[in-house]
């Protein structure tokens, strides 16, 4: 059982698969970082709101003790938070494609197919006509 495990994770498809994993987790960071940290303020400049990942829909307000201590913490609906997210997918979904559209017209066309020959009636009819020269 444990050759046959073996036999599995060693397989080329395998390595292949986590390497992509891991580079796909580090490219996620990135975009995440390049969304969070550029297009997120111009977007929250453009529609005047600020930080635009810290919008949020305040359903209960944060109830505090007097001495300061939060007794219950606040809820709210983040959608900032959503959007961004939502912008990031749009990211990664996009390179991807971009990525795999390259890797398709890097492959090689298949060859094309041997050109077809005579069919079996057509060298019997050549015999045929050679028998009766």
């Amino acid at each position: 059982m444990l050759k046959e495990f073996k036999e599995f994770a060693m397989k080329g498809n395998l390595i292949d698969i986590a390497v992509g994993l891991v580079m796909a987790t580090a490219f996620g960071t990135v975009v995440s970082t390049f969304v969070d940290g550029i297009i997120m303020p111009l977007v929250g400049q453009v529609f005047q709101v600020g930080d635009f990942s810290k919008l949020q829909w305040l359903l209960s307000p944060a109830v505090l003790s007097s001495e300061g201590k939060v007794i219950t913490p606040e809820s709210a609906v983040q959608y900032g938070k959503l959007i961004s997210n939502i912008i990031n997918f749009i990211i990664v979904a996009f390179v991807m494609y971009m990525i795999i559209k390259a890797m398709n017209k890097m492959k090689t066309p298949p060859p094309p197919p041997p050109p077809s020959g005579p069919t079996t009636e057509d060298l019997l009819a050549q015999i045929r006509d050679l028998l009766k020269k």
